[in-house]
């Protein structure tokens, strides 16, 4: 299956905390990074989620936020730290591409947030991403 979703991390599941009606899964990625996908308790079941299944944390170009730097007493679980390698400058929005540990993520944000961030190619970035916003996909 081809996704047109960019941001595709490889990784193995750690951990699986189950609640009533959605689980939170703890993912480490190739890079040693750990990422939190909060997924139905149906996909953790349909996917066969458990420690040690490997996964791709998949993750929406528009759903990643970037920062200058890591942010304290912020409810989002994921912050990755990376660097700009790629920078593109539209008339309203911007694609950025940051090598983190293990991968590249791309992140869609506005041309103007680009700007008040002073991003350039070689900036250090911390990736922002909702657990609520990671989906997982295993290989079969």
């Amino acid at each position: 299956m081809t996704l047109s979703i960019r941001n595709q991390l490889p990784g193995t599941v750690t951990e699986v905390q189950p609640g009533d009606v959605m689980a939170t899964v703890k993912v480490r990625l190739t890079g040693g990074q750990v990422v939190t996908a909060a997924v139905t308790l149906e996909a953790v079941e349909d996917l066969g989620l458990a420690p040690g299944t490997p996964v791709s944390a998949l993750v929406k170009a528009t759903e990643v936020s970037l920062a200058t730097s890591r942010i304290e007493g912020l409810s989002i679980r994921n912050q990755l730290p990376g660097t700009v390698v790629r920078l593109l400058l539209g008339e309203a929005m911007a694609t950025v591409g940051v090598s983190v540990d293990g991968g590249e993520l791309t992140a869609a944000i506005t041309k103007d947030a680009a700007g008040d961030l002073g991003l350039f190619v070689g900036s250090d970035v911390v990736a922002l991403i909702k657990s609520t916003e990671v989906s997982l996909a295993t290989a079969r």
